[in-house]
Protein backbone atom coordinates (compact mmCIF):
# COMPACT_ATOMS: atom_id res chain seq x y z
CA UNK A 1 0.00 0.00 0.00
CA UNK A 2 0.94 3.69 -0.19
CA UNK A 3 3.33 4.99 2.51
CA UNK A 4 4.65 8.40 3.55
CA UNK A 5 7.13 9.83 6.10
CA UNK A 6 8.04 13.29 7.39
CA UNK A 7 10.68 14.26 9.96
CA UNK A 8 10.34 17.41 12.07
CA UNK A 9 12.25 18.94 14.97
CA UNK A 10 10.02 20.03 17.83
CA UNK A 11 10.74 23.65 18.68
CA UNK A 12 10.26 25.69 21.81
CA UNK A 13 7.05 26.96 20.14
CA UNK A 14 5.75 23.38 20.18
CA UNK A 15 6.36 23.09 23.94
CA UNK A 16 3.06 23.59 25.71
CA UNK A 17 3.72 22.40 29.25
CA UNK A 18 6.40 22.77 31.92
CA UNK A 19 9.75 21.14 31.27
CA UNK A 20 9.44 21.83 27.50
CA UNK A 21 6.87 19.05 27.12
CA UNK A 22 5.14 19.06 23.72
CA UNK A 23 1.35 18.71 23.55
CA UNK A 24 0.30 15.30 22.20
CA UNK A 25 -1.98 17.05 19.72
CA UNK A 26 1.18 18.08 17.85
CA UNK A 27 1.60 14.41 16.84
CA UNK A 28 -1.94 14.43 15.44
CA UNK A 29 -1.03 17.53 13.45
CA UNK A 30 1.92 15.63 11.95
CA UNK A 31 -0.35 12.69 11.15
CA UNK A 32 -2.68 15.11 9.34
CA UNK A 33 0.23 16.26 7.17
CA UNK A 34 1.19 12.64 6.45
CA UNK A 35 -2.44 11.83 5.58
CA UNK A 36 -2.59 14.78 3.18
CA UNK A 37 0.55 13.57 1.38
CA UNK A 38 -0.82 10.02 1.21
CA UNK A 39 -4.05 11.26 -0.38
CA UNK A 40 -2.16 13.39 -2.90
CA UNK A 41 -0.01 10.38 -3.86
CA UNK A 42 -3.00 8.04 -4.04
CA UNK A 43 -5.70 10.33 -5.46
CA UNK A 44 -4.15 13.57 -6.67
CA UNK A 45 -6.21 15.50 -4.10
CA UNK A 46 -5.76 16.53 -0.45
CA UNK A 47 -9.08 15.04 0.60
CA UNK A 48 -10.50 15.43 4.11
CA UNK A 49 -9.61 13.77 7.41
CA UNK A 50 -12.88 12.44 8.87
CA UNK A 51 -12.02 10.71 12.13
CA UNK A 52 -9.43 8.97 14.23
CA UNK A 53 -10.51 5.47 15.28
CA UNK A 54 -7.76 5.09 17.86
CA UNK A 55 -4.98 7.26 19.32
CA UNK A 56 -2.32 6.07 21.77
CA UNK A 57 0.20 8.41 23.38
CA UNK A 58 3.08 6.17 24.41
CA UNK A 59 6.03 8.40 25.43
CA UNK A 60 6.67 12.09 26.11
CA UNK A 61 7.99 14.45 23.44
CA UNK A 62 10.10 17.50 24.32
CA UNK A 63 11.29 20.60 22.50
CA UNK A 64 14.44 19.68 20.58
CA UNK A 65 13.32 16.10 19.85
CA UNK A 66 13.26 15.02 16.21
CA UNK A 67 10.05 13.18 15.37
CA UNK A 68 9.58 10.93 12.38
CA UNK A 69 5.91 10.54 11.49
CA UNK A 70 4.99 7.70 9.16
CA UNK A 71 1.70 6.65 7.68
CA UNK A 72 0.26 4.06 5.38
CA UNK A 73 -3.01 3.59 3.55
CA UNK A 74 -4.27 0.17 4.60
CA UNK A 75 -7.64 0.09 2.83
CA UNK A 76 -9.10 1.91 -0.15
CA UNK A 77 -12.86 2.22 -0.51
CA UNK A 78 -14.87 4.14 -3.12
CA UNK A 79 -14.04 7.44 -1.46
CA UNK A 80 -12.71 6.44 1.98
CA UNK A 81 -9.07 5.71 2.79
CA UNK A 82 -8.21 3.88 6.03
CA UNK A 83 -4.77 4.76 7.41
CA UNK A 84 -2.40 3.88 10.22
CA UNK A 85 0.19 6.23 11.71
CA UNK A 86 3.21 6.05 13.99
CA UNK A 87 5.38 8.85 15.41
CA UNK A 88 8.89 7.98 16.55
CA UNK A 89 11.48 10.00 18.43
CA UNK A 90 14.73 9.56 16.45
CA UNK A 91 17.04 12.30 17.80
CA UNK A 92 17.16 13.79 21.30
CA UNK A 93 18.96 16.90 22.60
CA UNK A 94 21.75 16.42 25.16
CA UNK A 95 21.77 19.62 27.25
CA UNK A 96 23.77 17.73 29.91
CA UNK A 97 26.73 17.84 27.48
CA UNK A 98 26.23 21.26 25.85
CA UNK A 99 23.48 23.52 24.51
CA UNK A 100 23.97 22.15 20.97
CA UNK A 101 24.70 18.45 21.64
CA UNK A 102 22.27 15.80 20.40
CA UNK A 103 22.19 12.03 19.97
CA UNK A 104 20.71 9.88 17.23
CA UNK A 105 18.82 7.08 18.93
CA UNK A 106 19.94 3.60 17.88
CA UNK A 107 16.38 2.44 18.56
CA UNK A 108 13.68 5.03 17.83
CA UNK A 109 11.13 5.53 20.61
CA UNK A 110 7.51 5.17 19.49
CA UNK A 111 5.71 8.16 21.01
CA UNK A 112 2.28 7.86 19.37
CA UNK A 113 0.20 5.48 17.26
CA UNK A 114 -3.12 6.16 15.59
CA UNK A 115 -5.54 4.98 12.94
CA UNK A 116 -8.12 6.93 11.06
CA UNK A 117 -10.21 7.49 7.97
CA UNK A 118 -9.95 10.11 5.26
CA UNK A 119 -12.28 10.78 2.35
CA UNK A 120 -11.62 11.96 -1.19
CA UNK A 121 -14.92 12.72 -2.95
CA UNK A 122 -15.30 10.82 -6.25
CA UNK A 123 -15.32 14.04 -8.28
CA UNK A 124 -11.96 15.05 -6.73
CA UNK A 125 -10.15 11.75 -7.41
CA UNK A 126 -7.71 12.22 -10.27
CA UNK A 127 -5.90 8.86 -10.14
Amino acid sequence: MTKSMIRVRMSSHDAHYGGNLVDGARMLNLFGDVATELLIINDGDEGLFCAYDKVEFLAPVYAGDYIEAVGEITKVGNSSRTMIFEARKVIVPRPDISDSAADILTEPIVVCRASGTCVVPKQSQRK
